[in-house]
């Protein structure tokens, strides 16, 4: 369809473009349920072997949510990075939603640890957590 209108109009960017564009890492939100209902959270993330990584602390509403209680089960979130010109209203946003992991195993915290993934937030944020994407998607917005 020809739009015409001269207004800016919403295109899909593929899951490999869109771990590109979230690849240098930064901040995202991460969302997911609570007993309280739903919550969503900013961390500071990186991506690693084709995953997201980030950390948060111990006790916190993550950690809390991770244990579900059931073998076998995954504990699901969305993880969302935006880039957003407000002057020139253009930008992208990448949704990644999967199972949310405790980093534990010895040589798995090794290498997430060299990742280097740093929380701005003061507090101990020992607990690493890993995102195994399950869909990729993103959205890009252009002036024509």
């Amino acid at each position: 369809m020809d739009d015409r209108s001269g207004a800016p109009v919403p295109e899909e960017i593929g899951a490999e473009e869109c771990m590109t564009l979230i690849s240098p890492g930064g901040v995202g939100r991460v969302g997911f349920c609570t007993s309280a209902g739903p919550l969503v959270l900013p961390v500071n993330y990186t991506t690693h072997q084709g995953g997201v990584l980030f950390r948060t602390a111990f006790g916190g509403p993550m950690d809390e949510q991770l244990d579900t209680g059931v073998r076998g089960v995954e504990f699901k979130v969305a993880f969302e990075v935006d880039r957003i010109d407000t002057s020139t209203r253009e930008g992208w946003s990448v949704l990644v939603q999967g199972g949310a992991h405790r980093i534990a195993g010895e040589d798995e915290l090794t290498a997430a640890k060299a990742a280097a993934v740093e929380p701005w937030a003061g507090g101990e944020r020992r607990l690493y957590i890993r995102i195994d994407p399950v869909e990729i998607t993103g959205r890009r917005i252009r002036n024509p």
